[in-house]
């Protein structure tokens, strides 16, 4: 396929025009796929603006690019009229600080953090990595202070923090938000898994659905559905549910930190991560609904309609 004058034309425009570009599917606040999240995410801890090109409203620039640079894939960063490369190369290029040479910023702070990793958790790390021969586990926390974990091979621009026997590897945004974090293994009534705690953050406190009902009643809580529109057809948002898919985390995390929050899901698993990085930005009263949207249908529900 050959590339025709006008889009030709149209991509050249678009690079005089912007020093960094990124041709990525969606918008930089709303990606639409997980590599142009990875690029948009990683540019985003180095540079306050940068124009991107959403490929999905543009048939023409999405096959056009390919052809400009011989690059076969979306996303794509531009730097000064020049291909830099996909989501993968964008991360790599962060973690050894030559994306931060590009931009003309100071290198990345390399120091590990110190973190803290208990006996509980240490063991479960060891029992789940035991067969990982060859990988290593990575831990990557959001500005958000939305953190995930995952084996992968160890980079060569890692930042390894040591504690408790164990290795955990970081990029350099991660490893400045990880200072001071405890990882633990905690039980509760929804299941098991690794907890984050971060350094001043409050508690999550857990709230059973009675209770949950008879707060909403006298208005003394605010309730927030962190369910995606698919999950919530199954069973609907309660009404004075504040939607996040549709609010968006930073224009609820502008409310003041002292408003008592709940946060439900289905079954009481994904709020509870979602409840614990409302905590780590200094909210004080942070609760997260015991068994989600199924305990409230087959127990509080019924009972919260006569309130």
């Amino acid at each position: 396929m050959s590339l025709d004058a006008t889009t030709r034309e149209r991509i050249e425009t678009l690079l005089k025009d912007h020093r960094v570009v990124l041709f990525m599917k969606g918008h930089r606040m709303q990606p639409m796929c997980g590599f142009s999240a990875a690029a948009t995410n990683t540019l985003n801890e180095l540079l306050p603006d940068y124009h991107t090109v959403n490929v999905l409203d543009d048939p023409e620039i999405r096959e056009g690019i390919k052809e400009f640079g011989q690059w076969p894939t979306i996303p794509q960063l531009y730097v000064d009229g020049e291909l830099v490369g996909g989501a993968d190369i964008i991360r790599q290029m962060y973690g050894s600080g030559e994306l931060h040479q590009l931009f003309g910023l100071a290198a990345p702070d390399r120091t590990p953090p110190d973190i803290t990793i208990t006996d509980p958790a240490a063991e479960a790390i060891r029992q789940g990595t035991a067969n990982a021969e060859g990988l290593a586990l990575h831990l990557e926390i959001g500005p958000d202070h939305s953190a995930g974990f995952q084996l992968a091979p160890a980079g060569e621009h890692d930042i390894v923090a040591h504690a408790n026997g164990l290795e955990v590897h970081f990029d350099p945004a991660s490893a400045q938000r990880a200072k001071g974090i405890v990882i633990d293994w905690v039980s509760t009534v929804q299941g098991e898994g690794l907890s984050l705690k971060f350094p001043g953050a409050n508690e999550v406190k857990p709230l059973a659905v009675d209770e949950l009902a008879r707060r909403l009643a006298d208005g003394s809580i605010t309730l927030i559905d962190v369910r995606p529109a698919a999950v919530r057809t199954q069973l609907p948002a309660l009404p004075q549910a504040r939607i996040l898919e549709d609010e968006g985390y930073e224009a609820l995390a502008a409310l003041p930190k002292d408003t008592p929050l709940a946060f439900i899901c289905q079954h009481g698993i994904s709020s509870q991560g979602v409840a614990g990085r409302f905590a780590a930005h200094g909210f004080s009263q942070v609760h997260n609904v015991e068994g989600g949207m199924e305990a409230w249908a087959a127990g509080a529900g019924p009972d919260a309609s006569r309130h």
